[in-house]
């Protein structure tokens, strides 16, 4: 039974994996559609409460939902094929970048129409997540001004504190209303593992700094580098750009290397914190760049080890109920925010790209065709549409 769901899971999440072009944000549209809609393995509410809760955690937010869904359906080793399946894809095309690097060019068309997919499938994930997460209007509400919000103020701190300010809302909104029960998560490990994982993660993060000038060692020197950016940055991929660049120019490369890389990270599929592959193969050759990933990641295993026991005790309380209505509408107001910008904004040129994007939403909606399936006919598509009017 475990060998089964484990290939199940590393099946799911290297098909998402090889497709999940768009950034954090078209990501969490995919998740939802496979793991939500197609697979069943959870519903909207916890899918939610996990979103919610990865996006007050420092790393890659996207990469922490999966990781989290990957937990819940096969213990730690499910976790870690969960993020193996999703980054890997993405960590061995960005080695091959790193072997033989050359200009990247962004804008030719079968890019563009990756895309042009993400606005239809985060366009896709906002109807289904908006009607089961804010289906009254003090929730609309709740969701209009949390876009309102991060549109005006588009930071890492102003998104935590719309989630804060949306958990204090609901809880005066709606603690005195029926509540149904939360369903639990399903964990295999306890809170003493947790404090263990805690434990852990500070130390490593106090540790490692103190401990370099003493040890004269390439990969020390990138696992301390890569695992204090993975452990503080909040605000996902494009957040990590200016800290890891302070890091790894000019030390180790020159900038326009450095751009080079973070132009590919951006196009392929999967968490942009990938990019640590990359950097870490110029800096260490093969075994640095895994040196890289798997320090860029620890920190989210560690993190969510450690919180999800506690998470989910403190989930179920009835004040935290109330306050979860109001996070999770705040969720789709983020989503909402981020299907602005930056997928529309840099999905969307003109009339032709528009019309590929409703014919992938009419796809996935209406014709219920499989999101990969999508991904690339909106590539075909986009490909053609360059081909002909450049």
């Amino acid at each position: 039974m475990k060998k089964e769901r484990y290939i199940e899971i590393l099946k799911a999440s290297t098909l998402l994996g090889l497709t999940s072009f768009g950034g954090p944000a078209a990501h969490l549209g995919y998740f939802r559609e496979e793991y939500v809609k197609r697979r069943e393995w959870l519903d909207d509410r916890v899918y939610a409460d996990i979103v919610a809760l990865c996006q007050f955690l420092p790393g890659p937010a996207s990469s922490q939902v999966g990781i989290t869904i990957g937990m819940l359906r096969g213990g730690l080793f499910g976790g870690f094929l969960s993020w193996f399946g999703f980054t890997m894809p993405s960590v061995i095309i960005l080695m091959l970048f790193a072997l033989f690097v050359t200009h990247t060019e962004l804008d030719i068309g079968w890019l563009q129409g990756l895309k042009i997919a993400a606005v239809a499938v985060v366009a896709h994930a906002l109807i289904g997540m908006g009607k089961n997460l804010a289906p009254d209007r003090p929730r609309i509400v709740i969701v209009v001004l949390s876009a309102w919000a991060i549109l005006l103020v588009p930071t890492a701190w102003a998104q935590i504190a719309v989630i804060v300010a949306a958990g204090i809302i609901g809880y005066a909104v709606f603690r005195g209303g029926e509540l149904p029960a939360a369903p639990e998560l399903t964990l295999t490990f306890g809170r003493r593992i947790g404090a263990v994982s805690l434990l852990l993660f500070s130390g490593l993060l106090a540790g490692l700094p103190l401990l370099r000038p003493f040890l004269e060692s390439v990969y020390y020197a990138i696992f301390d580098t890569f695992y204090r950016v993975g452990a503080i940055v909040f605000g996902g991929g494009h957040v990590v750009l200016p800290m890891i660049e302070r890091e790894v120019v000019p030390v180790w490369m020159n900038e326009e290397i450095f751009i080079a890389g973070y132009g590919a990270a951006q196009a392929v599929p999967g968490p942009l914190f990938t990019l640590s592959a990359y950097l870490g193969q110029l800096m260490g050759d093969i075994p640095g760049a895994f040196v890289a990933v798997a320090a860029m990641f620890l920190p989210s295993f560690l993190l969510l080890i450690g919180i999800l026991p506690y998470w989910n005790l403190i989930r179920t309380k009835s004040g935290i109920q109330a306050a979860l209505k109001g996070i999770n509408a705040s969720v789709v107001g983020l989503l909402l925010a981020a299907f602005y910008d930056p997928v529309f904004t840099s999905g969307i040129d003109g009339p032709s790209d528009f019309a590929i994007a409703v014919t992938a939403f009419a796809m996935l909606v209406y014709f219920r065709i499989a999101p990969w399936i999508v991904v690339f006919f909106a590539a075909l598509l986009g490909a053609l549409s360059y081909a002909i009017i450049g």
